[in-house]
């Protein structure tokens, strides 16, 4: 028997094949179920070995998932560091089953037999962790895979062990991968990242229709993340040869000479290498600045295509218009190195706080200056922007107009090499003459006016307080204390924990609080420890602010995310939008720590006054109408912004004109 190992509730769900409502039942139906060996009140974990004797004496019947079953027995049997190795041998035998027939003929013999036979016969290198006290699992394995099938058994194994470490890899999103393999050499049969992470990318190209991919070459940091890529890539049928290391510094293919290269590199990483690489010949179009590591990954990139290879990037959109990198900008233009830069909807890439760009590049076949550079505006295109940017690529590469009012233009080389050298797609994109109508701009500046009256009409009526009338603090821990009023907040995951929170699930972030918008974060994006799900009639107050901030929750659902404070009053003791406006009040500032240009905030500090509950209603009445009057001035700054320039562009492009004296109104 291996360790007996920790399990949360969303591991027992698993392993029961049941919803995590039912395991919550069990413990309160059941006398017998185990009791929790540590974890929290909200988040208990249980002993492995006593949940799977409960189970098995309740299944009653029931088939449980072998698989999950195999899962908890892999993490028994070996410790976290161990582990790693483990499961990627695992996957090399798994290649082994997949190529041949002759495991039957094996799995008779004794375990040490099996130990001693299979490491000729497995076509990976293995680590040497498949000793004999290890072949009960393999056994179990191939159980599995013999009923789940070969692929998707190691694709459920990679899974749970990214779960395990989630800072691990990062999976680029597959219609943007899907775009990336559309934008690559059609004709390449050598394909590299350089960062490849999960091996999405390359399996993108790989999978292409018409593809003619023969060869996949990657590097990537981390040990695992590139022992496990190469299992998965293998066993989709590819040719593979997956490295593991800093490609910056320690490149694995040195001399090699590829069709088409795909990355989704690191941000902004200030220790990229740049005092120990200053004078690599890789840099030649520029030595890229210290803060420019997207421009170190762009000529890495280019300095393995072969003449008429293609690079395909994601990148940050600050890569665009950073003055430090405008030279290299500059030369990658003169030298016909830079096709295209596709702007990709906010929200295609999840987490990124700002829309991704997409830069096309190519080892030019000759020294002559290309004549122009496409530019391409998807933000608009929603879920269609694979669509847009890929057929507006296809007419760019034809020959063929690409012109498309606000979407596509293929912009001539002289109007990029200005003193900035921009390549943010939107500063090239003209306005569509339907989007320039009189009706529209008419009715644009009506909703204006409609939208001003209505915030007028929210700002509450006040009267003089008299003396008798002063409110009495008192602090907001008094009224934890009464029973009022509950506080949580959210804990992130440490390094290799795992989290019972499922995946897919929406998560209020405290920028979502401070700009007052729908949540943006999702699970298992945002590694949150515990499933507390924010409800209609919360308050929520960020961690660090510019100025005091909480909000009245109008849509519950989400989970609570980190740095946030979730405050829940017993509505008949405490009215919430009372609590909200007192907590964001600034007779509370002197709570917040000051940070820089912003104050950090310990909401269990505030003070807030103890009224009666009808006084508080008439209170937060007037909070509440505050709140929506801030929201409509919000809006109404967005309007406005678009107004402006709606009426700009209309007088410049013709299509409107100043109303005369007699049209003004």
């Amino acid at each position: 028997m291996g360790r007996d190992v920790q399990v949360t509730a969303a591991d027992i769900s698993r392993m029961g094949d049941v919803g995590r409502a039912a395991v919550s039942n069990w413990r309160r139906r059941h006398d017998d179920f185990p009791q929790p060996t540590g974890g929290t009140a909200t988040s208990p974990v249980f002993s492995l070995n006593e949940i799977k004797q409960w189970l098995r004496s309740h299944a009653e019947g029931k088939e449980l998932p072998l698989r999950e079953w195999l899962w908890q027995d892999l993490r028994a049997s070996a410790t976290e560091e161990q582990l790693t190795d483990l499961i990627a041998d695992l996957g090399a035998f798994l290649v082994y089953l997949d190529s041949t027939e002759d495991w039957g003929d094996l799995s008779v013999q004794g375990d040490t037999a099996v130990a001693a036979g299979l490491p000729e016969r497995i076509p990976l290198e293995t680590s040497g962790s498949l000793t004999p006290a290890r072949i009960p699992l393999l056994r179990q394995l191939a159980d599995v895979a013999r009923r789940d099938g070969v692929k998707p058994t190691f694709a459920f194994l990679r899974d749970r062990y990214f779960e395990l470490h989630t800072k691990r890899t990062y999976t680029t999103p597959e219609p943007v991968a899907r775009l990336m393999a559309a934008l690559s050499n059609p004709l390449a049969s050598t394909v590299l990242d350089p960062a490849c992470g999960s091996g999405t990318l390359l399996q993108a190209l790989h999978d292409r229709p018409g593809s003619s991919v023969q060869v996949l070459l990657g590097q990537d940091i981390d040990e695992a993340s590139a022992r496990l890529t190469t299992v998965h890539l293998t066993l989709h049928g590819c040719e593979v040869d997956i490295q593991p290391g800093d490609s910056l510094r320690r490149p694995a293919f040195p001399g090699t000479a590829v069709d088409a290269v795909v990355g989704n590199p690191p941000f902004n990483d200030r220790a990229w290498g740049y005092e120990e690489l200053a004078a690599d010949p890789r840099w030649e179009y520029g030595l890229p600045p210290r803060t420019e590591s997207e421009l170190a990954w762009v000529q890495h990139s280019l300095s393995y295509l072969r003449p008429g290879g293609t690079a395909v990037l994601l990148m940050p959109p600050a890569a665009a218009n950073r003055r430090s990198g405008r030279r290299i900008r500059a030369q990658l233009i003169r030298r016909g190195a830079l096709q295209a830069v596709i702007a990709l909807p906010l929200g295609s890439v999840p987490n990124t706080a700002v829309a991704l760009h997409l830069w096309v590049l190519g080892k030019p076949r000759d020294s002559r200056t290309p004549r122009h550079v496409l530019m391409v505006d998807t933000s608009g295109c929603h879920e269609a922007f694979v669509q847009a940017a890929s057929a507006a690529w296809g007419r760019f590469e034809r020959g063929d107009d690409v012109g498309e009012p606000t979407v596509s233009r293929a912009v001539p080389v002289i109007d990029l090499l200005d003193e900035d050298v921009d390549l943010t797609p939107s500063r090239y994109l003209s306005v569509s003459a339907e989007d320039l109508s009189p009706e529209r701009v008419t009715g644009q500046r009506d909703r204006m006016a409609d939208l001003l009256r209505l915030a007028a009409t929210l700002v509450p009526a006040v009267e003089s307080a008299t003396e008798e009338e002063e409110l009495v603090l008192v602090p907001l821990t008094e009224l934890v204390r009464r029973g009022m009023l509950t506080v949580e907040h959210q804990s992130l995951l440490k390094p290799g924990e795992a989290s019972d929170v499922p995946d897919g699930l929406r998560v209020l972030m405290p920028e979502d609080i401070l700009d007052d918008r729908p949540p943006t974060g999702t699970t298992p994006g945002v590694p949150v420890h515990h499933e507390i799900v924010v409800r209609r009639g919360d308050v929520v107050v960020p961690h660090m602010v510019h100025r005091p901030t909480a909000r009245f929750v109008v849509e519950g659902g989400a989970i609570l995310g980190p740095r946030v404070s979730l405050l829940r009053t017993d509505p008949e003791q405490l009215d919430p939008h009372f609590v909200a406006g007192f907590v964001a009040s600034s007779i509370n500032a002197r709570h917040y720590t000051t940070l820089a240009s912003r104050a950090q905030v310990d909401v269990r500090r505030a003070d807030i006054p103890l009224l009666p509950i009808a006084e508080q209603r008439r209170y937060g009445e007037a909070f509440r109408r505050l709140a929506e009057f801030e929201a409509s001035l919000r809006q109404a700054a967005a309007l406005g912004e678009d107004l402006i320039q709606l009426i700009s562009d209309g007088l410049t492009h013709g299509s409107v004109r100043p109303a005369s004296e007699k049209g003004a109104r």
